[in-house]
């Protein structure tokens, strides 16, 4: 286990889906958000807000990927046939497993669609895979938000996660987060803007989901936002 990372159920759940996959090819594993179908709703936005997106070249990359479902979806006819560089990081070395077999299964190179074991959250690893035109983070930021851990100075280690991620967003190119645990106001908080640096996010739409009413005012239990790197 990552010493940046709490001991997560999804650990376990990975290992119960490594075995049952093995008996049960089919069984592709636990998808998140997959009761929101959030990867259609990103899908759907990358395809009306950014038309101009490159099947050949354009490159992405998976925070906490899971099973990989949502870059396997990306590959697939239906989800556009994007046949760029694809790479799935998660600090769960049994995702990395799941999704690798299954990428291996669909006959998929390593150099097409890859996966790795990484802690976005580790200061002391280097990311050395490079920058990727869109970064999808589907349930990462969630996660690493609830750790309480401080660093040297006193700050929460999440805090550190915008600037981890910004240098794995090219120039000109898209972090899309989706969340439950925070609204489209707060990941702007977090994200949009320079934070003291001299480059930064701003952003640029938003993935829609059902609203519900309560008490008066609107919401709704999942939130999308997309962030163009400046």
């Amino acid at each position: 286990m990552p010493a940046h990372q709490p001991p997560s159920p999804w650990d376990s759940t990975y290992t119960r889906d490594l075995h049952t996959n093995s008996e049960t090819p089919a069984h592709t594993g636990t998808t998140w958000f997959a009761d929101s179908c959030a990867s259609t709703k990103t899908l759907s936005y990358l395809h009306t807000r950014s038309p101009s997106l490159s099947r050949t070249s354009t490159t992405f990359l998976d925070l906490g990927t899971g099973n990989g479902e949502m870059l396997f979806l990306l590959r697939s006819p239906e989800g556009g046939g994007f046949t760029g560089r694809m790479l799935g990081i998660d600090y769960s070395a049994a995702s990395v497993e799941l999704a690798s077999r299954i990428s291996a299964r669909k006959g998929y190179k390593e150099t097409e669609v890859g996966f790795k074991e990484w802690d976005i959250l580790d200061p002391g690893k280097e990311w050395k895979e490079g920058a990727f035109d869109v970064v999808l983070d589907k349930g990462t930021f969630d996660a690493v938000s609830l750790n309480a851990e401080t660093d040297a100075e006193g700050k929460r280690v999440c805090e550190g996660y915008r600037g981890r991620v910004l240098e794995m967003v090219k120039k000109g190119g898209r972090f899309l987060v989706t969340s439950c645990n925070w609204t489209e106001e707060e990941l702007k908080a977090w994200f949009d803007g320079a934070g003291g640096q001299e480059v930064g996010f701003e952003w640029e739409g938003k993935v829609e989901y059902p609203k519900f009413r309560f008490g008066g005012k609107s919401g709704q239990s999942v939130s999308g936002v997309c962030f163009r790197r400046v």
